[in-house]
């Protein structure tokens, strides 16, 4: 009989569990489809007597996963505690080292030591994969490493945070305040400890930064991802969006452009007709477009025990089968440092002002506008609200800069109440 592959797991939290789980039931399916055993050693974890609902004792205990890293009876190292650095990248470098392959869910390191942990793999002809640190149970790094390996792709995009998409739902569904939202997203137990990574948009920033390796042939460079959060989206946004026949998501983008590649993760308005337009709660969705394939769209749960673990279990199961691929579709060594560039591809923008409400206010606004080549395709001007007059705007297609510049002269007259919102609008 083949001799089994032996995992050891470091970090036993909701995804660590769930792997055990696959493992041991369903282990003769495993069996049969890679070919050999499928076996788990040893495990580590900060707390050794916590209740994690599995029985973990047939396997050793690490307290240090280094030293489960370094185990001459693990042949791939599991890892699921999380972090950009401390004892997940500790771990997984000792693994590495030592000649094993390694399996991660950890997007954050990827995100940020993406490129040296890519050539000390490579270098000791190891595996890292790492499937379950973007967009949850859905196989996106499978589909860009190998069915879309012969394109070229020209765009990635997607919605890759569930919890900012559970926000932003609820406040379209239950016409609730992002407040509100937050607080029960919360009270669910959707945001991590540091809720900026969800809402500020951190987390999917460094999805993002993964991807755009991937498809880009680039190293990753997390530095170089534009970031902005969902905190300043109001249910006026959401509402009034909705009436021009937009939804609001935090979206990433990533795209190679003449000037270099563009990697932002920020609200955007979508068609509500389209794919993205119709997601909904903690459900994520990648769009992938290629010269070859034109465009494909993934969607799927984006957390959880079951599609995370499957994730991970999908990588492990390819090791077993002796699939070796470089970390990043091709050689460390070939990936390109990209030159990073700001949001230069025109667009539409969803512009929203609180003027005071004065005769000679909406031409002031209009006239710079119009002075720094930004023109207007649609206007509103809501009810009035004491001395203030709620406008809202869409442009036609201009550049950020253009935009910027226009906002900036807005926020220097005395005819507006607050700092302009803009949105970008994304053509999907």
């Amino acid at each position: 009989m083949t001799s089994p592959l032996r995992l050891g797991i470091a970090g036993l939290g909701t995804v660590g569990v769930g792997v055990v789980r696959i493992v041991r039931q369903q282990a003769k399916m495993l069996t049969t489809r890679a070919g050999r055993p499928i076996e788990i050693v040893a495990v580590s974890a900060r707390t050794r007597d916590k209740d994690r609902g599995v029985n973990l004792s047939h396997y050793d205990w690490e307290d240090d996963p280094v030293a489960l890293a370094k185990r001459d009876d693990v042949d791939v190292f599991v890892e699921l505690m999380g972090g950009s650095d401390g004892p997940a990248k500790a771990a997984t470098e000792a693994a590495l080292a030592a000649g094993k392959d390694v399996v991660t869910a950890n997007k954050a390191m990827l995100a940020h030591h993406g490129q040296a942990l890519a050539e000390l793999a490579e270098s000791k002809g190891c595996n890292l994969r790492y499937e379950a640190a973007v967009a949850g149970g859905i196989p996106v790094i499978k589909a860009l490493m190998e069915g879309l390996a012969g394109n070229e792709m020209t765009r990635v995009m997607g919605v890759m945070n569930g919890t900012c998409n559970y926000i932003l739902t609820r406040m379209q569904n239950a016409g609730l305040t992002y407040e509100e939202a937050f607080a029960e997203a919360d009270g669910l137990g959707y945001l991590e400890a540091d809720p900026n990574l969800d809402v500020g948009g951190i987390d999917a920033g460094h999805k993002l930064a993964i991807l755009s390796a991937l498809a880009f042939g680039t190293r990753t460079n997390f530095d170089a991802v534009e970031l902005e959060g969902i905190g300043a989206i109001t249910i006026d946004d959401i509402t009034q969006a909705a009436d021009m026949g937009y939804r609001i998501k935090l979206l990433g983008v990533a795209q190679m452009t003449g000037r270099g590649l563009e990697q932002r993760m920020s609200p955007c308005l979508v068609p509500a007709s389209s794919p993205l337009g119709q997601l909904e709660g903690g459900t994520n969705m990648v769009v992938l477009e290629g010269d070859a394939v034109e465009q494909i769209v993934l969607r799927g749960p984006g957390a959880g025990e079951g599609p995370t673990a499957s994730a991970v279990m999908g990588d492990v199961m390819d090791i077993a089968r002796g699939l070796r691929l470089p970390v990043f579709g091709q050689p460390a060594e070939t990936l390109a440092d990209a030159r990073a560039a700001n949001s230069t591809v025109p667009a539409a923008y969803y512009l929203r002002l609180q003027l005071i409400d004065k005769p000679g206010a909406l031409a002031k606004i209009t006239a710079i506008l119009g002075d720094a080549g930004v023109s207007i395709d649609r206007m509103r001007q809501y009810g009035h609200q004491d001395t203030s007059a709620p406008v809202l705007i869409v442009t036609h297609k201009t550049t950020r800069a253009d935009l910027s510049e226009a906002l900036a002269a807005v926020r220097e007259t005395d005819v507006v109440l607050a700092d302009p919102v803009a949105i970008r609008i994304e053509e999907v």
